[in-house]
């Protein structure tokens, strides 16, 4: 057993977790499945979740169990290592934080806001009720396992926010291979997905900051105040307020370096240290989760097109080439746990899988068919935004996180979030192709026609990466249905 802790032992645990996940990765890819996929099932599979606790090998171990004798371990990492967990003392936790921010920060800086303003009320609406649909239905087939106290309800609030995430990547190169995705409905779609989880991160902090803080007796003041409710929602809305002034002058000069030295290195590092700066603040001082202000520091900076598209490229490099594959991986490490499953998890994660692709099929679809959408069109709207993906594992690692205490989410519930992304990733292309298929000499639908000018917008707009997709290169090919 060596230690995969020290320097040389965490390089030794980063060779076997990026090889492994690659190796995957390529594999799920090559069936049409999100890499993420392959990516956790590759922790699963270095872990300790299967070979470990059942065979007895494994090729990374957790230090407790393998003192315990429960397996025998190549490698071995603090226990704190857990999804839950990213405390400093152990490299795999700094480096799974690390990944999970700028997963978001690069979100944010390949939203585009003008298209967000072009599409509308609609795609608002779309995302709208692709929120509060699966949240709802979440919520309520939730209570009969997790109950009815009090942490049993903010458990249900959890799992029902879990669902509401929405993955655009599958859709959007389904879309692309179709020829739809500077059509009217496929402009609708995407923006709707990237509304949607916008939407989702804010109910992120919303409900991460109104769990009851443990040892509230021996908060100061101002701690005090951010533990109650209404002191949360004053504090969310004091950060928007105050990224949205910062974000101001931080444009005008990120235009104003831009201008004066364009796609130099200093950019993207000074990108980087304003991710890591509005992550901080966000959740210290303000309380809202540390992935909400990573996002908005992207959103800010992507009001400079050239220089954001700059960013991203050097960002992603880094990204996911190492940090958002540890991340992936450590969930399957420390997250997924087959032996001595709780049966009514399983099951409630069968019927989660249910409701979270009904509820985003039916809310979405309803909608679109009140914007007298034709039905099949309304159904291409609510299966287009179906998918998961990256969104949803990052909503499951913030609620499992360990800074909530005794309201923390336990990980086992993380088998929903992988059968979730699992599912829906296979279904939407098939659903979406069926959808669009035309039958012999039928005309195409009339909701397609998108106005000249609309459609030259957006053909610029598809030639860029799609929102949460990582760049299209042989090094870093698309996860093809990660979010």
């Amino acid at each position: 057993m060596y230690s995969g802790n020290s320097a040389l032992g965490f390089a030794a645990v980063l060779a076997i977790i990026l090889f492994s996940t690659k190796l995957l990765g390529l594999g799920f890819r090559h069936f049409g499945l999100p890499q993420v996929l392959g990516y956790i099932i590759a922790g699963l599979l270095i872990g300790p979740a299967i070979f470990g606790d059942l065979c007895g090998f494994c090729l990374i171990g957790f230090k407790g169990a393998f003192e315990e004798g429960r397996y025998w371990a190549l490698l071995t990492v603090p226990e704190a290592a857990s999804l839950a967990e990213f405390s400093a003392d152990n490299a795999l936790g700094v480096f799974s934080k690390i990944g999970v921010l700028l997963l978001m920060f690069s979100t944010g800086l390949e939203t585009n806001l003008k298209e967000l303003k072009n599409t509308g009320l609609v795609a608002a609406l779309v995302a709208c009720a692709g929120v509060a649909l699966p949240l709802i239905l979440g919520f309520l087939i939730a209570l009969p396992f997790t109950g009815t106290s009090q942490t049993g309800i903010y458990h249900a609030v959890f799992l029902g926010t879990i669902l509401t995430a929405t993955s655009v990547a599958i859709t959007v190169s389904v879309l692309k291979e179709l020829g739809k995705i500077n059509s009217k409905l496929g402009t609708t779609i995407v923006s709707a997905a990237i509304i949607d989880d916008v939407i989702g991160i804010i109910l992120l902090s919303v409900v991460k900051g109104v769990v009851p803080t443990e040892g509230g007796e021996n908060l100061n003041a101002f701690e005090a105040f951010k533990s109650t409710i209404y002191g949360t929602l004053i504090m969310i809305v004091c950060f928007f307020v105050f990224a949205i002034v910062a974000g101001f002058g931080l444009s005008k000069c990120f235009k104003w370096i831009d201008k004066r030295w364009p796609e130099h290195h200093r950019i993207p590092v000074f990108s980087l240290a304003v991710c890591f700066a509005y992550s901080w603040i966000a959740e210290e001082i303000f309380g809202v989760a540390d992935i909400t202000g990573a996002f908005l520091a992207g959103v800010v900076l992507s009001t400079d097109h050239r220089a954001s598209v700059y960013t991203d490229s050097k960002v992603e490099v880094n990204t996911y080439t190492v940090f958002a594959p540890v991340f992936f991986a450590n969930i399957g490490i420390s997250s997924i746990k087959f032996l001595g499953m709780n049966p009514q998890v399983l099951l409630f994660a069968v019927l989660a899988v249910l409701v979270g692709l009904i509820g985003k099929v039916a809310g979405c679809g309803a909608v679109c068919k009140a914007f007298k959408y034709g039905w099949k069109e309304s159904a291409i709207g609510g299966v287009g935004m179906m998918a998961r993906g990256e969104v949803a594992l990052i909503i499951t690692a913030a609620v499992t996180s360990s800074t909530l205490g005794a309201y923390a989410l336990p990980a086992d519930y993380m088998i929903m979030t992988v059968l979730l992304i699992l599912i829906s990733s296979v279904l939407t292309p098939v659903f979406l192709k069926l959808l669009y298929k035309e039958k012999k000499g039928a005309l195409p639908l009339a909701a397609e026609t998108v106005p000249p000018e609309t459609a030259s917008a957006n053909s610029e707009q598809s030639e860029q990466p799609a929102p949460n997709e990582a760049p299209q290169t042989d090094e870093n090919p698309p996860y093809n249905g990660g979010n």
